[in-house]
């Protein structure tokens, strides 16, 4: 690409210089009334002031690349940083860095795709998109510009149901944010993804703050404070649970970085995704809650009459419901064990008209006792959607 100075970047350039310059394979320095200007690829030249335009021109990509991460890009550390990382800036040499900016370097961001441009000054624009329309023609996206729309993107995945936790892999498709200044595009960024940002900054200064499980449910108050019994002896495998149900890349896109406590980590893996998690997030935590009620329970013994088929459809089920494949299964696959057809004829077969599977009640001395809890667990569901989307 060919890059191109002007008057305003020459004067930072030379005002710069009085305290040297070395940045990027570009360093200047004074040398009485001139300049000497050199790359990391050998280049030098010793100029007299009058000249600094001429010389300026000659170095023009290093002085534009210079100028942008010195006067245009955001300087608050962590997004400085983040701004580099999504240009590889600390991988390529400026000219080629340059060549790859003029056709766009793209990296993603959880299911963000966000690419990276640069005109002949150096001026970087960011262009944002789910990496499911890559190839969308961009005349079929809802275009937008205000970075502060992603907050409303996000809330809603593509079938309009609520999404309380931000980094859950249901973010909304459709839309384009075309072009983007380098501030507003971390804007943009923080905004389907909060915090994203920061932490990941502060992870690879070796800085990130965690709070562990145990550390985190001592916080826990009101109707939230329950969760701490589950320090109590069995605890830790509870926690386990939590996590393999919550924390999965299936279920969330962050790396789990939080273990049981200090000293003791959890035998499920953190997930692969790109940014770190610090802390149980409060979806975490709503569930925990309610799992913490129901593993009050006593268990029991239930004497259920199915064929070895019936069985494993029961099994297929809680896997394709936990796993969210229910969508993907086909009303015509009737081999499919979670198939709808297959559920209902299970149903019609095997449950009574109470609902209670082989006509067994769930608890044969309770007389609405069951009902009073159904009522007891839909409040609570109601509170702690509300507390976790705050």
């Amino acid at each position: 690409m060919n890059a191109a100075v002007d008057a305003t970047q020459v004067a930072a350039l030379a005002e710069a210089a009085a305290d040297g310059i070395e940045f990027d394979g570009f360093a200047v320095e004074t040398e009485g009334d001139g300049y000497v200007l050199a790359t990391d690829a050998g280049s030098k030249r010793v100029v007299h002031a009058d000249d600094l335009n001429d010389a300026a021109a000659e170095y023009a990509p290093y002085l534009t690349n210079w100028y942008f991460w010195h006067a245009t890009a955001p300087q608050a550390e962590d997004r400085w940083a983040y701004l580099r990382w999504l240009e590889r800036a600390d991988d390529e040499r400026v000219p080629d860095r340059y060549d790859a900016l003029a056709a766009g370097v793209t990296r993603e961001w959880g299911q963000l795709r966000v690419t990276v441009t640069a005109d002949e000054t150096g001026a970087r624009r960011y262009e944002l998109r789910h990496v499911d329309d890559a190839d969308t023609d961009a005349a079929d996206l809802t275009a937008h510009d205000d970075p502060l729309d992603a907050r409303r993107i996000a809330k809603h995945d593509d079938r309009d149901r609520y999404r309380p936790l931000k980094t859950a892999p249901t973010l909304r498709t459709g839309w384009r944010f075309a072009d983007l200044g380098p501030a507003e595009a971390v804007r943009a960024v923080e905004s389907f993804y909060p915090a994203t940002v920061t932490n990941w900054y502060r992870e690879r200064e070796g800085e990130l703050d965690i709070s562990h499980w145990r550390e985190t449910v001592d916080r826990q108050s009101g109707i939230y404070g329950v969760v701490k019994t589950w320090d109590r002896g069995d605890g830790y495998e509870h926690v386990n649970w939590v996590a393999e149900a919550c924390c999965d890349d299936s279920q969330c896109l962050k790396r789990r970085e939080w273990q049981y406590d200090d000293g003791t980590d959890l035998d499920v893996g953190g997930g692969d995704g790109e940014f770190p998690c610090r802390e149980p997030c409060s979806v975490v935590i709503s569930a925990a809650r309610r799992w913490t009620k129901l593993e009050g329970e006593q268990s029991r013994t239930y004497e259920f009459e199915l064929t070895p088929s019936e069985k494993e459809q029961v099994e297929a089920v809680v896997d394709a419901v936990a796993d969210g494949r229910t969508d993907e299964i086909r009303e015509a696959d009737v081999y499919e064990g979670a198939n709808r057809y297959r559920a209902r004829f299970l149903r019609a077969k095997r449950f009574d008209d109470e609902g209670n599977l082989s006509g067994v009640p769930t608890d044969p001395a309770d007389d609405g006792g069951s009902e009073a809890d159904a009522a007891d667990g839909g409040a609570d569901a109601d509170e702690e959607t509300e507390e976790a989307s705050d």
